[in-house]
């Protein structure tokens, strides 16, 4: 096939939802390569816009908005925020981030949609839909609950069970009800309009499978999977009170599907740019109906439908605008061999992870760029994040530029030597990394940015390999003027380096360009060997990454750990069933039992006992009374020593690790199987009998 030829490109990248920040997987699967790329084609001059924002509409903003008592814009307005600041922090590169609430888009979307109206573009159809009669609204799917066809999950929404991971519809539900009011919904007619997909089935089967075999497997593969199936109708309202309004007569209470309205977000956001600054931007047309540019999507493979058969469909029903050259979909990124879930909140967050590692963006942009789930799911682990730091950003790519800068510093006061006469070693090493740009050009231009890091990690093994045979520490006592060649090739690797990890790791490249005083570069200089010239002037050398230690991770590890801890305790309240109650007793039985109230003036763990704490009680006797409990797991001494609580107090005494314990305090068992003391609401004298 032959290469079409462009004058520009048009780079999106997915819009996060609203409703939570961002976490590593939409880092790997979005943000981190589209970056890479966008800082790619800079480099090479070319004519590209980077477009973000936030998806600021939808049922999982209104739902973080009910169960917060707030509005969904308020909502929105902390979260875009939060993604917002984070995305400038670590360093994407958006040309324009902005988010679908803003004026300019709901116009934008809404004459979108009036436009293929118009065109006789939708169809009308009526449909049935749960309706909550408690709530008199339609029940959007995640807005429904109920028990799993498949893995019997009592907790399944109305889209997706998150326990075994099926797609499900709201239909297919067992026992469904409102989570709004809890009430069992009815079946409802209700009137939404519809993007026949049935009828550019022929197109899209052409556009993709003939057209675009150069499209990922994963990608390529999902949409053929589609394709192979007919098409249906696909709605592009909905019956929601959040979003924008649909701008039909007779439209009153619905608002356009949050997936018709977010990609054109894409466009919007392109045209509040270019408004803002035309003389750089030009009109947002020539980024989105110019055939001369091209458009390119970068997602996660959750969207793909969506980027390659539904927006391509609505864009063509329109009419004006060019269609996506490449749709480059991720898969998922684990995280610690457990599926990435912002609901159970396993997950490791952006913001916090620029607040426990400061500095360190360009490590979890290398980390990430490594694991790349690009044509299969992978994993991150903290342990693994340690290791690539140490042994390769530190031990490798540090190494060798701090080896070549301080031994420069060292023999020549940071001047660049000049270059003598080349032996073998040295015409070997140049030969290595000549052919650099060719390499890392070719795996970038096909989107395989694991590749593509390989390669620029792989110019400082081939200066560490160089100067480690080289060795011109000992070389310098001999033949200083071999050591001035050995330098020199060793500084061109660094401003070698400084280039081709630009799109890579944009913060520690400013700081090596910083200490080798290299302002102006592009990437057409990339492999050569005269990027610093024979007298030019060094700054001060520092070390580029610092090791990273186990104690910086066992934090990240117990964080996970008591977020899985949390987890399981949810879990386990969900699905509490109390036991069933003893047989009755006579109540004769009950009154031989003393329960009494006790003060606790003192609690102590019991040395060499996980279990057992020691209560100091006043029972009102006069004399302290001494009890041993097996709630260690569940409480601090410190927390309980004041508290009055009911214990058993004619029990025989009973020798526990070597101490007699009078009496058993009384504890209520969670649903998790922690245990909790029993107390009374008010303050009653010790020695009171409960009865």
């Amino acid at each position: 096939m032959e290469e079409k030829k462009f004058k520009r490109t048009t780079v999106t990248a997915a819009l996060p939802y609203a409703n939570g920040g961002v976490h590593i997987g939409h880092l790997a699967g979005v943000y981190v390569p589209s970056d890479i790329y966008v800082r790619y084609l800079r480099l090479k001059k070319e004519d590209v816009v980077f477009i973000g924002g936030s998806d600021e509409h939808g049922v999982p903003i209104t739902i973080r908005a009910k169960k917060e008592g707030i509005t969904p814009q308020d909502v929105c307005d902390r979260y875009h925020k939060i993604i917002k600041d984070s995305f400038r922090e670590f360093g994407i590169s958006f040309d324009v981030y902005s988010r679908t609430t803003s004026k300019i888009h709901h116009q934008f979307a809404s004459d979108f949609f009036s436009k293929l109206y118009k065109d006789g573009k939708l169809v009308e159809q009526e449909s049935e839909q749960y309706y909550d009669p408690e709530a008199h609204q339609f029940l959007a799917d995640r807005y429904i609950m109920g028990t799993c066809p498949h893995c019997g999950n009592p907790n399944a929404y109305g889209d997706q069970c998150e326990k075994c991971g099926s797609d499900l519809s709201p239909m297919e539900l067992i026992n469904p009800h409102s989570t709004i009011s809890g009430a069992k919904p009815e079946v409802r007619k209700t009137k939404n309009w519809y993007l026949p997909l049935n009828e550019y089935q022929g197109w899209l089967k052409e556009w993709i499978l003939n057209g675009h075999k150069e499209w990922r497997s994963n990608v390529y593969g999902q949409c053929k999977s589609w394709l192979d199936m007919d098409l249906q109708p696909r709605a592009m309202t909905r019956d929601l009170d959040w979003g924008i309004p649909v701008p039909v007569e007779g439209a009153e209470g619905k608002v356009l599907y949050v997936w018709f309205d977010a990609p054109i977000g894409y466009i919007s956001n392109t045209k509040e740019l270019c408004d803002a600054d035309p003389e750089r931007w030009g009109s947002w047309q020539k980024w989105w109906q110019d055939p001369e540019t091209r458009l390119v999507h970068f997602i996660g493979k959750d969207n793909i439908v969506f980027h390659c058969l539904i927006f391509p469909t609505m864009l063509k029903a329109h009419g004006d605008y060019i269609l996506p050259d490449n749709v480059p979909a991720n898969e998922f990124l684990n995280l610690e061999n457990d599926k990435i879930s912002t609901s159970r909140n396993w997950a490791v967050w952006l913001d916090e992870y620029l607040v426990d590692f400061p500095g360190k963006q360009d490590v979890l942009r290398y980390v990430l760029t490594a694991n790349a789930p690009e044509t299969k799911d992978n994993n991150f682990t903290w342990r693994d994040f340690q290791e690539r730091n140490n042994s390769e950003l530190v031990a490798i790519y540090g190494n060798f530029v701090n080896r070549a800068l301080q031994l420069t510093k060292k023999y020549w006061n940071g001047v660049v030597p000049e270059c003598g006469e080349l032996l073998e070693v040295d015409k070997h090493a140049i030969d290595e990394f000549k052919d650099v740009k060719e390499k890392v050009e070719q795996y970038l231009d096909n989107f395989k940015f694991r590749e593509a890091q390989k390669e620029a990690m792989n110019l400082a093994r081939i200066g560490n390999k160089y100067i480690t045979e080289c060795e011109p520490w000992k070389v310098w006592k001999t033949d200083p003027k071999r050591v001035e060649t050995i330098l020199y090739i060793s500084l061109q690797l660094v401003a070698n380096l400084a280039i081709a990890f630009e799109p890579f790791l944009p913060f520690s490249s400013k700081s090596l360009r910083e200490m080798i005083d290299m302002p102006e570069f592009d990437w057409a200089q990339l492999g050569r060997t005269d990027l610093l010239k024979p007298g030019h002037q060094l700054a001060e050398p520092h070390l580029l990454f610092q090791k990273i230690e186990d104690e910086e991770i066992q934090k990240q590890l117990d964080k996970l750990a008591a977020t899985k801890e949390a987890n399981e305790k949810a879990e386990a309240a969900k699905s509490y069933k109390a036991e069933p109650v003893k047989a009755n007793v006579p109540f004769d039985d009950f009154e031989k039992l003393d329960i009494r109230v006790g003060h606790i003036k003192d609690c102590q763990k019991v040395k060499k006992s996980n279990k057992l704490l020691q209560f100091t009680i006043d029972d009102g006797s006069g004399t302290d009374r001494t009890i041993l409990s097996g709630i260690a797991k569940f409480y601090d001494p410190a927390d309980l020593i004041g508290k009055d609580v009911l214990f058993v107090a004619n029990f025989a005494p009973r020798k526990m690790m070597g101490i007699e314990s009078q009496g058993m305090i009384l504890s209520a068992v969670d649903a998790n199987g922690s245990l909790h003391v029993t107390t009374t609401l008010d303050q009653v004298k010790p020695g009171s009998q409960v009865g």
